[in-house]
C-alpha cells in the first residue's frame, strides 16, 4: 500500500484516496506480467479469489459496523489489499488457503482495529504471514518459473482443477509434485554447505538466470518499474523504499565473500529475489502502519532492510519481507515519537512532542 501525498492548506487538487489506491493497484501491472509470464495461470485464480474474498469480508464487516458499504468500498483499499495478498501468495494455492488469508487480512488486521486509517499492522502481510506459519506447506509450494507456454505448467483447466481441489486426488498431488520446485532463497537456505558457484551451476532455480534465478529478477524488475513510476507521480516518498534497499545491499555486500559456503548470497540475490522490490515499493510505503516523519522514514525503511537480511542469512524462513514489516509496524509509534520536526516557532529543547 503506497504513501498518500500530504498537501499544503493551499492545495487546490488533493488526492483522493481512491485516485491513491488505484493508481498503486495499475503500478503493480508490471510485477504481474512477469509473475504470469514465469508462473503461469495460478497468479489469475490468485486475483480473481482474493479480490472476490476481500471485498465479500469487507461488505459483511461495514454492514455489520452500520456503515455505508458502497462508500466503503469505492475507496478500493480491500482491492488493493487482495492484489498485495494474491500476488505474495505461490501461484496455484488451493481456494480456501487464500480466503482464510484475505479473513485475516481484512477482518482481523483491519476492520476490528477500525477500518482504513487505523489499522497498525500492514492487512496483506498479517494475512501472508498468519498463513505461513499455519500452512507451511501450503505456502512453499512454487511452481517453477518454466514459462506460460511450457508443456510442464499446468493449464488453465488443470489450475482450476488444482485450486479447487477437483477430480482425482491422487492426480492432482502427483501434477502438484510435478511442477513445484525451490525458489532460489530456498535454495541458498537449505544448502549452506555448498559454494554459491556450485548452486549457480548445478541449481534449477539459478541455471536460466543472470542474477537471482530464472523468472524472480524479472517478476522484480517488473515491480521496480512500477515503484519507479509511483515516485514519478509522487504518491510516496523515496526515503523508505531506498533506506530499505541500501541497508539490504550493504549488508549482503559485508557478509558476501565470494561464494564460498559460508556466503548468504550476494547483493544482487537478494534485492532480485524474493519479494523484494514488492515489499520496498509496495509493503512498507503503507502511510497507516510506516512511519510518517522524513527521518523516521529512513530509520524505518532501513531496519526492515536489516531485518530481512538477518532472517534471510540467519532464520528459519528464507524470505522474510513479510516478518520484517510488521516488526517494525511495532516500531513505528517509537520511531515516530522520536523523529517528528520541531514545532515552527521553537527550538529543539522547547518543542513539545
Amino acid at each position: 500500500m503506497a504513501f498518500l501525498k500530504v498537501t499544503s492548506p493551499h492545495a487546490h487538487s488533493p488526492v483522493s484516496t481512491s485516485t491513491v489506491m488505484k493508481t498503486v493497484v495499475l503500478a503493480t501491472i508490471p510485477g504481474a506480467i512477469a509473475l504470469f509470464s514465469f508462473f503461469g495461470w495460478g497468479l489469475l485464480t490468485n486475483l480473481l479469489i482474493a479480490s472476490t474474498a476481500c471485498l465479500v469480508f469487507e461488505a459483511l464487516a461495514l454492514k455489520m459496523r452500520q456503515r455505508k458499504i458502497s462508500f466503503y468500498l469505492q475507496d478500493y483499499s480491500a482491492l488493493l489489499t487482495a492484489a498485495l495478498l494474491a500476488l505474495a501468495l505461490p501461484p496455484y494455492a488451493p481456494w480456501w488457503l487464500i480466503v482464510v488469508g484475505s479473513f485475516f487480512s481484512i477482518i482481523v488486521a483491519k476492520q476490528l482495529y477500525g477500518g482504513l486509517g487505523y489499522n497498525p499492522f500492514n492487512p496483506a502481510m498479517v494475512g501472508y504471514v498468519v498463513l505461513l506459519i499455519s500452512f507451511p506447506v501450503e505456502m512453499t509450494r512454487w511452481a517453477a518459473p518454466t514459462g506460460i507456454f511450457s508443456t510442464d505448467m499446468p493449464s488453465m483447466l488443470e489450475t482450476l482443477k488444482l485450486v479447487i481441489g477437483f477430480g482425482d486426488t491422487a492426480k492432482i498431488n502427483a501434477l502438484i509434485d510435478g511442477y513445484t520446485a525451490a525458489t532460489p532463497l530456498d535454495v541458498v537456505k537449505q544448502n549452506s554447505g555448498y559454494t554459491l558457484d556450485v548452486l549457480y551451476t548445478s541449481s534449477a532455480a539459478f541455471s536460466q538466470g543472470d542474477w537471482a534465478g530464472a523468472g524472480w529478477e524479472w517478476v522484480n524488475v517488473g515491480f521496480l518499474f512500477g515503484g519507479a513510476y509511483l515516485l514519478y507521480k509522487k504518491i510516496f516518498t523515496w526515503h523508505a523504499p531506498i533506506a530499505m534497499l541500501l541497508s539490504l545491499s550493504i549488508l549482503s555486500a559485508v557478509f558476501y565473500d565470494g561464494g564460498s559456503s559460508s556466503s548468504h548470497g550476494s547483493p544482487l540475490l537478494h534485492l532480485f529475489s524474493g519479494a523484494t522490490m514488492l515489499g520496498a515499493f509496495f509493503i512498507i510505503t503503507d502511510p497507516v502502519s510506516s512511519a510518517v516523519s522524513t527521518r523516521g522514514r529512513l530509520i524505518y525503511g532501513a531496519g526492515i532492510g536489516v531485518l530481512t537480511y538477518i532472517i534471510r542469512a540467519w532464520g528459519n524462513y528464507p524470505d522474510a519481507v513479510a516478518f520484517s514489516v510488521l516488526l517494525m509496524n511495532f516500531a513505528a509509534p517509537f520511531i515516530d515519537y522520536y523523529t517528528q520536526p520541531r514545532t515552527y516557532g521553537h527550538n529543539r529543547k522547547s518543542s513539545t512532542r
